[in-house]
């Protein structure tokens, strides 16, 4: 999966999303019956190195949700304040079997959370939007860059291009789907997320795993103004 970094004029570094654990490196067949292939560069740290940052640089971590692939290594960012919605974590932290595995690395002591409900404007130009469906509490995020425009960062909102249309879209394995009225909720948050994208005239529609498209990106070092 893929994490963001956001610089505003006034020095301000916002991250979203930490990646998959960086223990998963040298131990490839974790978890069970997944095989990753997680290089040390591709790590949060390394990543944000590559922009002369350590984790202590970053002022705001925005948690899209608490699954293993985004929230990996959340532990290594005790300075920030970490944004999540609040019913997304308070799934999380009920004890639901799907994010316990990493809880003592999203959960670890030292960090600090601000809990919202809803859509809000976190900066200028930063916006959070509640996009429930993969996950119940899942947030996407818009920014509004100076001179490329907006751009809109599904995350698993959208995992795919494929997966765009709200009418047509296939319920993916990860898609929380676990009564009859949580299809609905996805598709909800696709349009609802297709709408924006189109009211603002994004100049970008960043799915949360398309390989494909990822290679037709800039990946840090280089960046969008």
């Amino acid at each position: 999966m893929a994490g963001y970094l956001v610089q505003t004029d006034d020095g301000t570094n916002v991250l979203v999303d930490t990646g998959w654990p960086r223990t998963y490196v040298n131990d490839p067949q974790h978890p069970p019956g997944l095989t990753l292939e997680i290089e040390q560069e591709d790590t949060v740290v390394v990543c944000l190195a590559s922009l002369g940052l350590t984790p202590s640089d970053i002022d705001f971590l925005i948690c899209s949700h608490l699954d293993d692939d985004h929230s990996g290594n959340h532990d290594l960012f005790p300075d920030a304040e970490l944004i999540v919605q609040r019913s997304h974590y308070d799934l999380a932290t009920s004890g639901h079997p799907r994010f316990s595995a990493n809880r003592h690395v999203w959960d670890h002591p030292g960090l600090r959370y601000r809990l919202i409900d809803g859509d809000i404007e976190l900066l200028p130009g930063v916006h959070l939007l509640e996009t429930s469906g993969h996950v119940p509490g899942h947030q996407s995020v818009l920014v509004v860059l100076p001179q490329t425009g907006p751009i809109v960062l599904a995350i698993d909102a959208v995992m795919d291009q494929s997966m765009a249309d709200a009418e047509t879209r296939e319920m993916w394995v990860t898609d929380w789907i676990e009564t009859s009225q949580d299809e609905a909720r996805v598709r909800k948050s696709t349009r609802k997320i297709a709408e924006i994208a189109e009211s603002q005239g994004a100049a970008f529609f960043i799915y949360g795993h398309d390989a494909k498209q990822w290679t037709e990106l800039r990946i840090a070092p280089e960046f969008y103004e």
